[in-house]
């Protein structure tokens, strides 16, 4: 009827290493998030000067 399936550990999927997508988009996310911040940080560094 119903198998059960051993749990993915990741050896099945490359020796243990993450995927090159995956590492791309959470450089380029992390990336975007700094600079983001960033921009938040100096519009209120800018804002509170003019006080």
């Amino acid at each position: 009827m119903s198998e059960k399936s051993a749990p993915v550990t990741g050896e099945e999927r490359g020796g243990g290493k993450f995927p090159k997508g995956l590492v791309l988009r959470l450089f380029a996310y992390l990336i975007a998030g700094h600079l983001f911040a960033g921009f938040l940080y100096l519009l209120f560094m800018l804002g509170g000067q003019n006080q």
